[in-house]
């Protein structure tokens, strides 16, 4: 009887040890893909060694910032930043890199928001059952956080944020786990159809690394939407960021948002 109670206590703390090892085995998989890349990056000076400004040899990440300001007061919901997004970046039909949406309030607080086809051929009358005490275009996009969930989240490492402010997706090391789609707090993710990855703004990183504006900030014919180098110590958008009282997103998140809004009413989120 003892010997089959010493060998049943001796198979449990086997699979206990089993189970154990196995949870390690897990996670330590994981863990040296994020390891080795840091301490790669940390020799190259690179988020990823494997992501590079493809077509730019000469650009040096590691002398930008970039930061993006949206001014809601201005913008007239033309729908002209998603259409040129979606030109430059080949964007598939019915998914949005950015997009607006439109705010409509009644004096007692009741909120109708609607964003027809991403705001993209702009906005229609609609009756929303209240008398509209004020309304308003809010314009949305990846907010390029520099504590982003979405690349917490990525269990391979293809999401990361470079050295000059800009969150990326490595579409190499993307397998479209969609973990990062549901962790965004902003909705400003997707899967390609096409390419079954991880799609969002990039801040038409082929565009900034020689030097031009986005294609959103280029289009818009109000100046609702602003480009900036936080290193740069004449840029307009340094200064309205130290000068003006700005909000973000959703700011008890946490994800310490690189985009930033003049004028946002507390209906946003």
């Amino acid at each position: 009887m003892k010997k089959k109670i010493s060998e049943a206590i001796g198979r449990r703390e086997f699979i206990k040890k089993g189970c154990k090892l196995a949870t390690a085995g897990l996670f330590l998989g994981l863990l040296p893909v994020r390891s080795l890349w840091s301490s790669e990056a940390a020799k190259s000076g690179t988020s990823l060694p494997s992501v590079t400004p493809s077509g730019h040899e000469g650009y040096d990440w590691a002398e930008h910032l970039y930061a993006y300001v949206i001014d809601t007061t201005k913008c007239i919901g033309c729908g002209m930043c998603v259409e040129a997004c979606r030109n430059e970046n080949n964007v598939p039909e019915d998914f949005f890199r950015t997009w607006v949406e439109r705010y409509e309030v009644s004096e007692r607080g009741e909120v109708e928001v609607d964003s027809p086809k991403g705001g993209a051929n702009g906005f229609g009358p609609i009756n929303p059952g209240f008398n509209v005490s004020k309304a308003y275009f809010v314009p949305k996009m990846c907010n390029h956080c520099s504590s982003s969930p979405c690349i917490q989240v990525c269990p391979v490492g293809a999401s990361y944020r470079s050295l000059d402010g800009v969150v990326l997706v490595d579409d190499k090391r993307c397998i479209g786990c969609g973990y990062c789609v549901q962790a965004c707090p902003y909705g400003s993710r997707f899967i390609n159809p096409q390419t079954k990855t991880a799609s969002k703004c990039t801040w038409c990183y082929h565009r900034i690394t020689k030097g031009l504006k986005p294609a959103c900030v280029q289009a818009c014919p109000v100046g609702a939407r602003k480009f900036g180098d936080l290193k740069n110590e004449d840029d307009p958008v340094r200064k309205i960021i130290a000068t003006e009282r700005l909000a973000v997103l959703q700011p008890e998140k946490l994800t310490k948002p690189s985009c930033y809004y003049l004028g946002l009413d507390k209906e946003v989120r």
